[in-house]
């Protein structure tokens, strides 16, 4: 059953990241965006139907922006879901051809500041990583007949970008649930 996610207050200021890369290129920290005018974090997992319903899409629509610093997070555990372990993330960025970081968040520390709670789940933060932006990549779901588009998103960055607020309402994101390890359940 899909959930939808949280809606962080705007202007939440951006936790904290230090995680491994699925690449091996080492761990990949906020401070490491220091500079971009936008910073994307996209909660993401291999085996969700909901994220391969977009992923392609996604690619394309990160490209269009290439001052946006973009970060992919898979904060599932892969006992629970293993085709979210590193290998499967790799073969995921092998099929989707993504350019941007792809990290393991393997003790869903990073997951559970974020209050990421499905995948995709996207958090789009300004230049002083405030949150500007967070919800859905568009309206399209699998099997609901409307197409991918990015546009929710796509319009969220050029506004960013441009220094200007995202007006509300935001539409949360829709997917499948964090996988979380037992010990990291949210009450």
């Amino acid at each position: 059953m899909p959930v939808s996610s949280f809606m962080v207050p705007l202007g939440t200021p951006a936790p904290e990241l230090a995680l491994p890369s699925v690449g091996g290129d080492g761990d990949v920290r906020l401070a490491d965006f220091d500079g971009a005018p936008a910073l994307l974090v996209a909660f993401l997992s291999n085996h969700c139907p909901f994220v391969r319903h977009l992923e392609k899409e996604l690619g394309e629509l990160v490209g269009e922006f290439p001052g946006c610093a973009v970060v992919g997070v898979c904060g599932n555990d892969p006992g629970v879901s293993p085709d979210d372990g590193v290998a499967g993330l790799r073969a995921q960025l092998a099929r989707t051809g993504w350019s941007f970081p792809y990290l393991v968040d393997t003790d869903q520390s990073v997951t559970r500041a974020y209050r990421a709670a499905c995948t995709p789940d996207f958090f789009l933060y300004d230049a002083d990583r405030r949150l500007a932006y967070r919800g859905s990549f568009d309206d399209s779901t699998p099997g609901n007949g409307r197409r991918v588009t990015g546009e929710r998103l796509r319009t969220a960055l050029r506004q960013v970008l441009a220094g200007e607020p995202v007006p509300e309402p935001h539409h949360p994101s829709m997917g499948c649930s964090i996988k979380w390890s037992p010990e990291n359940e949210p009450a």
